[in-house]
Parts: structure tokens; C-alpha cells; sequence
């Protein structure tokens, strides 16, 4: 199978390439834990033949309760991003959920992620592809994976051709996401690489009532399955105590834990690159 390698400032992502790992908290809390995090990540991306990007949102626009915390805002979030990037030399990336967004979250991020919900928002995917940034877009949850050669060819007509699509499972009933792992090869078929969100994969969304819930002991099991599947990168929300996250802590991977999993991950990529010709 052929398809783009594309650029994400110095990283390229695609065929032969390192694995790209997306991760970080769902949500900023605060500079410190931001920091903290990023640090972890930074050192796993000296140690290990991956490209980390840190990840997490300044709002969290689609929670399920108004009670729920969103975040600290466009103007101290993106704050905290650059801070987070000045100080680890990481790439950094969150998700935007209005046009307005766009250009001041590309004054910070490599790359500019696209939430599921608005994969089909064209006014979005325009001004994302405006700012000359990459651009990540989730599958929608309601989308087949052959659906989303229109949002490539949205963002293509505007002028992006740096371009990620993202599986992130889609919904079996109610409460209920189920992944179909040959949506990762369908959609490079598509001419791009594809990640895999192994955390989101395992939420059950509105499952605690106020909350979206999650199964964490899957999250592992699923990346194992999309790294042999050919995935060109993985997207893992991870936090040092994740049943004190503000957001998604039952879907995350505890940060202690992140590194044997990468480990584990990275052999699986390497096996697969000796037999697969899609890969080496």
C-alpha cells in the first residue's frame, strides 16, 4: 500500500518512519502537571525509536455535564503549551473546536487535531487548513472510514497536505464504542497516514451519568492490535494519577505505566516492519 509520508515541523510521520506518539492529559490543569508529564515524554522520546508530540486541550468543549471542568481557557492554555514545548523541545498539539481557534492555537502547535464530533465542520477543517499547520482529524464516531476522503479533500482544496486521520472507534449502541482495526489500512488507503487512539477507543461515553467512562485494561490490548495492524501512530492520554484527572481518567494510561507499554508497543512495530512491505 502507498500513501504520503507528511511533515509535523521536524518529524515526519508515515511508511518507514518512527512511530508517532501522541500523548499527554486530556485537559490542562495547571503548568506544573503539564510539565511534569511532558518531562516523562521527553525522555521517552530520547530512549526510544518514537516521535512524541504532547498533547492536551485547553477546553474541553464536549463534556458531558456543564459541572464538568473544560479547562483553562484559550489565552492560558496556549500558554502552557508553549511553555510545555520551550521547556522539553516536544512538539505540542491540541484540539480546536471552533475557526476562530485556528491561527492562535497554530502560533503554538506543529499540529492542530480536529475532534471526532466536527470531523465534518467545514468552516473548521478551512481555517485549520489555513494556518500552513498539520492537521490531525478524528474519525467521527457515526463515520465509515471510507467517509473521510471528503474531510481530506476539504482540507486539500484549502491548502494543507500535511495530513493525519485518527481512528478512535465507532459507536455499537448506546454507551458503547467497538473498533474495527481494518479502518487503519482502509484509511491509509486513503492516502494518509493513520493513528490510533488507544484511549478514547475504551471510553463509554455519558457510562458514569455526569461522566464519560472507560475501561482502561483495554487500552493496552487495542494498541497491540493497531501497531500489528500498521498503524503509523499511537494517541495515549496518560496522567501520574489518573483517577484524579478532571477528564477521561478511566480511559487513561496511568504515567508509571506509559513506559514498559511504549516498550512493548515499539517490539511489536519493529516485528511487523521485518514481514509487512506496506511498512519496510
Amino acid at each position: 500500500m502507498s500513501y504520503d509520508t507528511v511533515n509535523i515541523g521536524s518529524y515526519q510521520c508515515g511508511p518507514d518512519q518512527p512511530l508517532l506518539v501522541i500523548a499527554g492529559p486530556c485537559v490542562l490543569e495547571d503548568q506544573a502537571g503539564a510539565l511534569e508529564i511532558a518531562e516523562v515524554l521527553r525522555r521517552l522520546n530520547a530512549e526510544l525509536p518514537i516521535q512524541v508530540i504532547f498533547k492536551a486541550s485547553f477546553d474541553k468543549a464536549n463534556r458531558t455535564s456543564i459541572e464538568s471542568y473544560r479547562g483553562p481557557g484559550l489565552e492560558q492554555g496556549l500558554k502552557i503549551l508553549a511553555q510545555v514545548a520551550d521547556a522539553t523541545g516536544l512538539p505540542v498539539t491540541t484540539d480546536i473546536h471552533e475557526a476562530s481557534q485556528a491561527a492562535p492555537a497554530a502560533e503554538v502547535c506543529e499540529l492542530l487535531q480536529i475532534p471526532a464530533f466536527l470531523a465534518r465542520q467545514t468552516d473548521l477543517l478551512v481555517a485549520a487548513a489555513q494556518t500552513g499547520r498539520a492537521v490531525n482529524v478524528k474519525k467521527g464516531q457515526f463515520m465509515a472510514p471510507g467517509d473521510m476522503r471528503n474531510v481530506i479533500g476539504k482540507l486539500k482544496a484549502t491548502g494543507c497536505d500535511n495530513i493525519l486521520l485518527c481512528e478512535r472507534g465507532t459507536f455499537f449502541g448506546y454507551g458503547r464504542l467497538v473498533n474495527d482495526m481494518r479502518a487503519i489500512p482502509e484509511m491509509q488507503a486513503l492516502g494518509v497516514p493513520v493513528v490510533f487512539d488507544a484511549t478514547h477507543s475504551v471510553q463509554e461515553p455519558g457510562g458514569l451519568g455526569k461522566t464519560t467512562g472507560g475501561n482502561c485494561e483495554m487500552v493496552e490490548p487495542l494498541a497491540r492490535a493497531a501497531v500489528a495492524m500498521g498503524t503509523d501512530g499511537l494517541f495515549c492520554e496518560t496522567h501520574p494519577e489518573p483517577s484524579k484527572s478532571p477528564s477521561d481518567g478511566p480511559n487513561m494510561i496511568p504515567l508509571a505505566a506509559l513506559p514498559a507499554a511504549l516498550e512493548r508497543w515499539v517490539t511489536i512495530r519493529e516485528t511487523v516492519t521485518r514481514f509487512s512491505p506496506a511498512l519496510g
